[in-house]
């Protein structure tokens, strides 16, 4: 029976507005265009020729030359657990660095795999610091994993993927790398750095709609796939079993890929190819940095310190007196420009500007100068 509440839907017409929050940004028309392309079969020779394109644009993206590169089909949060479930089993330990939200997630997700979670704490807009990892690895010798966000979505800050990868190295362990907020919008050199398991997201600083996320594992991570004693917790994200959905020499059946979703991210991959690479972090840093001189002069000032932080997410101090929830929702009807909320410790306290991908634009800057002046001002 059809309630009267279900006969009165029709089709739903979002309204146009402006992202400048933490995710998911502006989705330019090409790559909308795309995914509205006619759907063929996931086995479909054309598919598998255009899944072989992505693994190469991907590693572009990366900066890798490594075999296994794919979005796995589904959002960042399982690109994350995909990297851990696949890397830890019961009785591992793992170092896992907490400065934000998502660290916190990292842990849980050790725990899920029957791992030990030896956890490092930093302040909350400050950077991982290497100092205390190197002393947990020397501390705790045979530690399997070390985990830590590059880009910390929650806070706007950066931690130094190269030093703290080395690390891992030079103790015998496998780096998980968050890159979901960097990938395209600040460097990420996954070969140059020596990450070996790193996951990322579609709907940042790639422009594409949320919903995948890009992954990619160094030979030494896939060869701790391979060796494990114990069968992967997760049926859908066990890489034995993907590795053959990837493989186009002899691709084997796994699950039905989100086909026009994966349209998306190629053609928001050709995008950032014919930008290059380089040209769109310094388009990312070039806006930051007019977004930067602009609140300045409307006194607004940063959360972190200005040598760790993220161009494309930018957290911000709510000034004294101004509501935070009443500003976020006068910027969002009248403005139809979506800004972020502060997370956690940081809730009421900070605002979250994205400058990600297609939303990176001299033009958003200025708008989104000129209307929250205005806002604060009334």
């Amino acid at each position: 029976m059809q309630s009267e509440a279900a006969k009165r839907i029709t089709s739903f017409n979002p309204p146009l507005r402006t992202l400048m929050g933490p995710g998911p940004s502006d989705v330019p028309q090409r790559v909308l265009d795309a995914m509205a392309r006619p759907t063929i079969g996931h086995l479909d020779p054309a598919f598998v020729g255009m899944m072989e394109e992505l693994k190469i644009l991907l590693r572009y993206a990366f900066q890798t030359e490594n075999d296994l590169t794919f979005p796995v089909s589904a959002p960042g949060s399982v690109g994350m657990e995909t990297c851990f479930v696949n890397l830890l089993e019961p009785g591992d330990k793992a170092i896992v660095c907490v400065n934000g939200v998502f660290g916190n997630r990292m842990v849980e997700n050790v725990k899920r795999c029957g791992a030990t979670p030896i956890i490092i704490q930093d302040a909350w807009g400050t950077p991982v610091d290497a100092n205390k990892v190197e002393a947990a690895l020397k501390a705790n010798p045979g530690v399997k994993v070390l985990a830590f966000v590059h880009a910390e979505t929650s806070t706007g800050v950066q931690s130094d993927a190269k030093t703290l990868a080395a690390l891992a190295r030079q103790y015998g362990a496998l780096s998980i790398v968050d890159a979901v907020t960097s990938l395209g919008g600040s460097p990420l050199k996954v070969d140059e750095w020596g990450l070996d398991a790193v996951y990322s997201g579609s709907q940042k600083c790639l422009s594409c709609t949320p919903g995948l996320s890009p992954v990619t594992f160094s030979a030494r991570a896939v060869e701790a796939v391979k060796n494990r004693k114990t069968p992967c917790q997760s049926w859908f994200m066990d890489l034995n079993l993907v590795l053959g959905y990837w493989s186009a020499a002899k691709r084997t059946y796994h699950h039905t890929a989100p086909i026009n979703a994966l349209y998306g991210l190629h053609e928001s991959l050709v995008l950032l190819q014919e930008e290059g690479l380089e040209n769109s972090w310094a388009r990312h840093q070039r806006n930051h940095e007019k977004l930067r001189d602009g609140l300045e002069k409307i006194g607004i000032s940063f959360l972190v310190d200005e040598p760790y932080r993220l161009p494309q997410l930018n957290a911000v101090k709510i000034p004294e007196g101004v509501d935070d929830a009443a500003t976020r929702s006068r910027l969002l009807n009248e403005y139809n420009l979506e800004i972020g909320a502060g997370l956690g410790d940081l809730a009421g306290k900070v605002w979250r500007i994205g400058l990600m991908g297609y939303a990176s634009r001299e033009e958003n800057v200025s708008q989104c100068l000129a209307v929250l002046s205005a806002v604060i001002t009334r």
